[in-house]
């Protein structure tokens, strides 16, 4: 039985490093096999491209390297012979593909204003026991505990990756104090709902640093702390994030960028970050930009960093999405969690604490990723389990590790087979005079033309009520969502769009919140 299996793509491997470079990430995964090995982790690598490993292991090999549907299966399958306490994959979206699944909140036609972005790509299918599927809401009840450990998109040699792997070989778990003191930085604008952040993660936001005046460098040292939590402006394809003093504010000055944040960040450190394209992998190669400041921060020596492939959201003054599953993250680090069970965590949480998973919560669900080796465990949990006699801590280790997994695995199957969902859009039809009074009200609050079209998503029931033979008297709900600029706004690449999600229920509006993109 194996504790942790890693997974990529061999064809992929080597069409990308050659027969060379291959040899040397192989060499890199066997040390990374001795090391695990001697704290009790046993590994192993599946190539879901091998035909010969998966047709052991009952499965159709991957022949397209890039295929979400292939990887997906094979990925369910390797789940299914193995049943390990960790999955890691190994490469970025060009070895083994982010999924793609559907944004809910974007709609392709030119007569209503809604989010850019056609998927919400993310790794959140892979952690689910659900079959493949572009459909956010059949993935709401997460069982697995993975994360990716990504080399660098348009690469020809893997000096990144194997350094990566040599983070994972290498890495430490500390006392919690060395992770109490933190980088809490955010856009100005939104300096109400980040300190509410802090507040929740760290009982404190004291040392919060406002963009502008903070950024792009930080020569006071304020990067070297082992926890980072950001939460500023972000942009496709741009290896910067950007502040922002207030609504009027249009400059929107660099807060942080890859250059500046290299050499300051320290080893183990751990990074939950609200930007939106904060975990975007894209082409620095191609595009002959620095890489991702994701990617910097593992480069040297992060172990973990939690964020955003696409557009993210999060209220200005109070907390929900992005903040929310952000915030999760970092509790459960701080309670000893591994970084893939922190992850978990912060999915089933997530989910969990929505009474109904609207289209803009589906795709914060959908849109974090865990970038980081899984089974990496930051901070020492605190415990009072002693080890009785005749037990190795390994296998003590490995029995409440499959404890967990199993209540994790319990949780999120009841997730799934009762959280309602809202991920498909539905006529709008006729609005009562005061639903459509109470709507232009909450867009014009939110900075929208009063005039904003808005879409309208239907709540399903959950399978479980659905088997239900008893016939209980329904009520309508719905979810009526507007995305739009705000008036006057002239910017092009920052992300500037609000949301504004109103919940209806028989015809009459009980509650609304505004996001904005992050």
């Amino acid at each position: 039985m194996y504790d942790k299996i890693i997974v990529t793509n061999r064809e992929g491997l080597i069409t990308k490093y050659g027969n060379i470079g291959f040899e040397n990430i192989c060499k890199a995964i066997t040390l990374l096999e001795q090391a695990d090995e001697k704290r009790g982790i046993k590994d192993s690598i599946v190539y879901l491209d091998d035909k010969a490993e998966m047709n052991r292991l009952r499965s159709k090999p991957v022949t397209r390297t890039t295929d979400s549907r292939q990887n997906k299966k094979a990925i369910d399958d390797v789940f299914k012979f193995h049943n390990p306490h960790y999955l890691m994959i190994l490469g970025s979206p060009d070895i083994l593909p982010h999924q793609d699944l559907t944004n809910p909140t974007h709609y392709r036609g030119d007569d209503i204003p809604s989010d850019d972005d056609d998927y919400a790509w993310g790794d959140l299918p892979y952690a689910c026991d659900a079959p493949y599927s572009r459909d956010p809401a059949r993935f709401v009840g997460p069982t697995r505990v993975i994360g990716r450990l990504p080399d660098l998109v348009g690469a020809s040699e893997p000096s990144y990756l194997i350094s990566l792997m040599k983070t994972a070989v290498d890495y430490k778990t500390r006392p919690p104090d060395d992770y109490m003191s933190y980088l809490g930085l955010s856009a100005g604008i939104w300096q109400g709902s980040t300190r509410l952040s802090l507040n929740n993660i760290f009982g404190n936001s004291s040392k919060l640093l406002l963009a502008p005046p903070s950024g792009p460098n930080y020569p006071s040292g304020e990067l070297r702390n082992r926890m980072h939590f950001i939460n500023c402006h972000g942009a496709d394809a741009a290896p910067e994030f950007y502040g922002q003093i207030d609504s009027e504010d249009q400059s929107f000055p660099t807060s942080l960028t890859t250059e500046s944040a290299t050499g300051e960040i320290l080893e183990g450190t751990v990074a939950a970050v609200e930007c939106c394209y904060g975990s975007q992998l894209y082409n620095s190669v191609r595009l002959g930009i620095d890489l991702p400041i994701c990617q910097s921060y593992l480069e040297q020596g992060a172990y973990g960093y939690f964020g955003s492939t696409t557009i993210a959201y999060g209220p200005a003054d109070a907390n929900g999405a992005a903040d929310l599953i952000c915030q999760y993250f970092l509790l459960k680090i701080l309670d000893g969690a591994s970084l893939g069970h922190a992850a978990l965590m912060a999915r089933q949480l997530f989910v969990r604490d929505n009474a109904q998973m609207d289209a803009m919560d589906l795709k914060t669900l959908a849109q974090f990723c865990l970038l980081g080796d899984p089974s990496v465990h930051p901070v020492a949990e605190q415990s009072a389990t002693s080890i009785p006699g005749g037990v190795t801590k390994a296998d003590m280790d490995r029995y409440f590790r499959a404890e967990r997994r199993q209540k994790m695995k319990l949780a999120g199957k009841f997730l799934a087979e009762n959280k309602s969902t809202a991920s498909k859009r539905v006529a709008l039809g006729r609005l009562s005079q005061e639903t459509r009074a109470t709507l232009t009200d909450i867009a014009r609050s939110a900075g929208l033309n009063g005039d904003q079209p808005f879409m309208a998503y239907e709540v399903e029931k959950p399978p479980a009520s659905k088997s239900r033979t008893k016939k209980v008297r329904t009520q309508r709900l719905r979810y009526l969502i507007a995305i739009g600029k705000p008036e006057g706004d002239t910017t092009l690449k920052i992300n500037r769009g609000v949301a504004v999600v109103a919940k209806e229920l028989n015809g009459h509006i009980i509650g609304y919140r505004i996001y904005h993109q992050r």
